[in-house]
This record gives C-alpha cells, structure tokens and sequence, in this order.
C-alpha cells in the first residue's frame, strides 16, 4: 500500500481487492511525541465531543490513530486530524470480509498503532469479519499493552465483556426485548473483546434518543439468568463520551446535556422466560454526568447527576425516584411591615402557598424539577402583588422590563432573558433559551422575537401597568427632581420582590429559577443579578440558590454560586453558606437581600438581612409553610434522602 504523506489518499485498489479499503493522513514516519497510556472512550454515537477525543489524543502520545469501520469512507479520520488536531496521522481500515482481518499489513497497522478508535456501523459485521481472527487478538494486545481504545455507537457495542451483537440482521427495541428477554432476537456475543474494568459490563448507545434503557434491562437480565449474576449494564446518551482512564475512573464528556446510564439489578429476574414478558423489579439506575465520577472497578457514582429505580412488570418499563420531593420559593426579600396591610399579608400569604400546591403537584406525578421551578414561578408573575410579570416595576421611562433565569442542576444547562416587555411570563422563555437554543442568555427585541418562534403569544406592555407600581415610580421621580442621588434612594429602598423557586425531585435532581422586574426607576437599560447565572441564579447536583435583593452586589460577588460551591467544595451547610454570603459579604460591601438555598440532601436555608422576605416551602406531608416576617415562626424541612 502507498501512503501519502500530507492528505487522505484514494483506496488502495490492492486493499480493495483483498476485503478491505485503506485510507491515511498525516506523516506515518514522524516518531510518535509522547507516551500513550491506557485508556477507554465509551462515545454513545452521534456528534464527536471534540474534547473527549483531545482527551483520547494525549492519552495515545498524540501520536499514529487508527479507525476501523465496516462502511463508510475517511471522513471521521479527516475529523480527528484536522478538526480535533493533535495527532501525527490517522489511518482508516474498512472491513468487507472476514479474511481482512488476518491480512498481514492490516495486522501490522493495528499492532502499530497509539490509539485505536471502532467506529458506528453494524456491529454484527464487527462480530462475523473479526471475532476468532487474528486481528481480534491483535486487539486485545492492544489494550494489554496499554494503549487507548474507543469506540462510538457500533464501536462501543462491541466494548463490553458481552455485546449486543445484532446478529439477525435488525436491532431489538425496548418493547421487544422485555416482551421476550429470552427470544431470537438476544443476539448477545461474549468471548470478543477483553477489556480491563469492562468484565462485568454489556453496553448500550445512542441511550436516551432512542430509548433503549428497557433494553439493557432485558440484556442483562438474560445475561444474569443465563448465570453471570454480578453483570452490569452500560448504557451513553448520543453526543457524549465516558472516558476512562488506566485507573478505571470515567468521567463524561457531552455537547448536548446527555448522559452515561450505571444499570444495577438487585439478583436475577423475578420471571424471565422463552416467550413471556420480562419480570424485574427494583433496577437501580443511576446517571452519570459532566459533574460526576464513575469508578469503573466497583461501579460506585461520585456525585450523580440522578437515582431512579427501574421496575420492569409484564414487559413494561416504569422509571421512579426515592428521594422525598422538595419545593422552596420566595417573593423578594426586603418586605417592611410599615408598608403592609392585613390585606396585603393575607393575599401575600395565599399566593406563596397557591405557588407551592402548583408547584408540588408537579413533583408528585414524578415529573422534573423544573416543572416544578416553572410551575411555582407563573403562579407569582401572575400576581401583581410580586415585582415579576405582571406586578412589574416602571423603569424611569414608564416601561416595564423582565427578566427571569432558570438552571438545571443536573446538567448546568441554563437560560435567561432580559429586558423583555411583551412576554407574559418570563420565566417560561427563559426556559425555552435553555432548551431549544444554543444559548444562555437572550436580551429585549431579540429575547421576543424568539418568543414568537418558540410559539409564545406576545401581550400588550398594558398588561404590566398596576397603579400601584405607576405610583411608586412617580415619587422616585418627584425624588429624583428634588436632587436625591439614585445611589441614596437605592440605599433607602428595601422592597426588591424579586421571585423564585428551587426544586428537588424524587430522582435526586435540582433546580433553581429567578423572574424579576427589577428595581423602580432603573435607567439605561440597567439589569440586575436575576437573569445572570452564577449571581442570582445556580443549580449543580449539590445546591440549587435563588436571589433577591441589591443585584450589583449579588452581580459582584457572584452569590448565588460562591453559596453553591461553599456547599461542594468546602462542605459548608446550606446555614453555613448562606449567612457567609447573605449575612456578611454583601452586607460588608453595602448591599442586602436574601436568598433561598436547597442541598441535595434536602437542607433548607433562607437567609435575609431585611426586616422580612417572602419564603415558603412544601414537602412529603404536601402542606405549605410560608412566611413573611424575619420573626415569624417556620420550620424548616430536615434533611432526607
């Protein structure tokens, strides 16, 4: 075979001939730069996460790449050399035959490689052109020599100690396989490929898109009835990568908030045979995440993203958690009882509790908490009572500006909006940022004309006007007129009202969501912590905060993720975290306010510096406790699992 030295070359007609193509980039004599160290790249198909194969890079001494396929031509090869870059070359083999696979110059391509990569395809081509062969052997030399391997969809089939091998030419859905665990179609291959920490593992791709965790169910269910009682299921979302590493610690590697599926039974199935729907209760799963760490030795999950159990009756999947859901929300700090009437408190009092039913009921029909965060928040930008929505404040110029943000503390994925004046309720934008845009933050006219795509029916900026908030702006201009500095009035001003909700659901996960409409009498387009991640608003998989006060001083010590990582990184208590932030570093520098802060364990912290904030919270007895006043009595959940 020839090998150019600079850009891929056609086939090698010679190759053809003998069962196979060849293709190559890259300059094959340039010595390999580095060391190559064992490695594992789990990638569940779809998109390459370009830092996963950086990763996969460094760890084969960004040295000589080989890919091998059963279909396809050399663009992934084109990918990794050019795009992702890092490499001295890449060669490409794509398999036609079984007897390719003890050609001597394939042979000698594979045992000379840094890093092998299999790529997607039909794994059962994989199975028929290479199982028993000695490029099977030569395969597992590779892995016992250290070096890196990976695979994507096909390629990571194949990876585990049994595989899926789509043997009879289709591939089984969920509904098939755990309607007969034990048919056909269980084309399930072992005695393939031997990998380090992957003894005890079959694998499964393209995980959540296609919906394939009843079938790893049923996998490993017929692998555990079949006798191999210890074995675990594997399973990637499309777009990410697991990578591990010599030690077996994986973590994940994602362009589109997937995840890697830890697939635990309890024993073996509670009825599984030839003909008849799957029985299996009590499967654990359990997410891993870009914030996780799996130990591929003992499958244990540092800081997983979820828990559920699966349970599989009569050949029918149902997915729930055990964590007891939580609901926190507030109204907005800075609450004084001078400016109060019973009225108010009575109607004040109402709509944090109709807010936490709202929410609540979310989480009790299993649903996320985000649900439940975008539940609680509309019921308050529907109140004018709350300076969100519809009880807005008028900026200088008598309009109202909105802005609202929300987080997922399972996969940090966020969006926001600002300045917006048409959307009815914010908080539901900003959640279509997050989810069907590539962005984080959406600012005024654009903020709305994605609203308009998105489908949501814009409202007169008549529908924010409220007397009330008309004639709050009327003195700070009468104020403003008589020459009191905006910095003073600020400083004279408790009343914030900004909104918010945090959430945990019954698998574990959090989130956090703030809407506003900032402060009276604001100018230039001026915007406040509230729609900023990190200030006003942060989830991880430990801490979820939501803020209300003085937005320059939360903007300027980040608060809502300082409060977030003392919890995480320092193992401060939500009380902890809270009063170090709430309760002294903003106050030191001039500010104050309040917050809400939920841990993953289910802690509650709701510091303020005000004479009171409007807070409340709902769990497993689905009673709301509200409160307004710093003196008023409430209790506040313990923590649970």
């Amino acid at each position: 075979m020839t090998c150019s030295a600079a850009a891929a070359a056609s086939p090698d007609p010679a190759a053809v001939r003998q069962g196979y193509e060849y293709y190559q980039i890259g300059d094959l004599k340039t010595p390999t730069p580095g060391h190559t160290e064992a490695a594992l790249m789990l990638m569940g198909g779809g998109k390459w996460p370009h830092k996963a194969f950086a990763w996969f890079a460094a760890k084969g001494g960004h040295g000589h790449f080989v890919i091998l396929r059963a279909s396809g031509e050399d663009g992934m090869q084109k990918e990794l050399y050019t795009e992702v870059g890092g490499v001295v070359s890449v060669q490409t083999l794509v398999f036609h035959s079984r007897e390719a696979a003890s050609d001597p110059k394939v042979l000698d391509i594979v045992r000379h490689a840094d890093g092998i990569f299999i790529a997607g395809g039909d794994q059962s081509n994989y199975v028929n052109f290479w199982k028993g062969t000695p490029l099977n052997v030569a395969l597992n030399q590779h892995v016992e020599q250290g070096k890196p391997i990976g695979g994507t969809s096909a390629g990571l089939a194949i990876l585990g100690a049994y595989a899926y091998g789509a043997m009879d030419g289709g591939s089984i859905t969920s509904k098939e396989a755990m309607h007969d665990p034990l048919g056909k179609a269980m084309t399930l291959v072992d005695d393939f490929m031997h990998l380090p920490n992957m003894q005890r593992v079959v694998t499964d791709t393209h995980f959540h898109k296609r919906d394939r965790l009843g079938r790893l169910i049923a996998f490993v269910a017929n692998l555990r009835h079949a006798g191999h009682t210890d074995l675990v299921g594997l399973g990637v979302d499309q777009n990410a990568a697991l990578c591990v590493d010599g030690n077996g610690i994986g973590w994940l590697f994602t362009i589109d908030n997937g995840f890697a599926w830890l697939v635990q039974p309890k024993g073996v199935p509670d009825r599984i045979e030839a003909g008849k729907p799957l029985e299996y209760r009590g499967t654990h799963i359990t997410g891993v995440g870009t914030q996780s760490r799996i130990d591929l030795k003992d499958f244990k999950v540092s800081r997983p993203v979820f828990d559920a159990i699966a349970d599989v009756h009569d050949g029918e999947l149902t997915l729930h958690g055990e964590h007891a859901p939580l609901l926190v929300i507030h109204g907005g700090a800075g609450v004084e009882r001078a400016s109060m009437t019973p009225r108010i408190e009575a109607d004040a009092r109402a709509a944090l509790e109709l807010a936490l039913r709202k929410g609540y009921a979310e989480l009790k029909t299993g649903k996320a908490a985000t649900d439940a965060v975008t539940a609680a928040i509309t019921v308050l930008e529907d109140d004018p009572l709350f300076n969100a929505g519809k009880g807005a404040v008028f900026t200088h110029d008598g309009k109202n500006e909105l802005d609202a943000s929300i987080m997922d503390g399972s996969t940090m994925a966020a969006g926001a909006v600002a300045e917006v004046h048409r959307v009815r309720n914010p908080i539901l934008l900003a959640r279509a940022v997050m989810e069907h845009s590539p962005h984080v933050m959406m600012v005024g006219d654009g903020a709305e004309t994605f609203a308009t795509e998105q489908g949501f029916k814009l409202v007169e900026p008549s529908y924010f006007r409220t007397d009330r908030r008309w004639q709050e702006l009327q003195k700070a201009l009468k104020d403003d007129a008589a020459g009191v500095s905006l910095t003073e009035r600020l400083l004279a001003l408790k009343h914030f009202g900004t909104v918010g909700a945090l959430a945990r659901d019954s698998q574990g996960r959090l989130a956090a969501g703030t809407s506003t409409g900032g402060m009276t009498d604001k100018r230039y387009g001026r915007v406040g912590d509230s729609p900023i991640v990190g200030a006003g608003t942060y989830a991880n998989v430990g801490c979820a905060v939501s803020g209300t006060g003085w937005g320059e001083f939360y903007i300027r010590v980040s608060a809502a993720r300082e409060i977030c990582l003392r919890m995480t990184e320092l193992n401060e208590s939500a009380e902890q975290a809270g009063k170090a932030v709430i309760n002294e570093e903003i106050p030191q520098m001039g500010g104050d306010g309040g917050a809400i802060i939920l841990g993953a364990d289910g802690s509650v912290s709701m510091p303020f510096n005000t004479e009171g904030m409007y807070r409340g919270w709902i769990g497993a007895d689905g009673v709301p406790h509200v409160a307004i006043y710093s003196g008023d009595p409430l209790v506040l959940p313990q923590p649970s699992r």
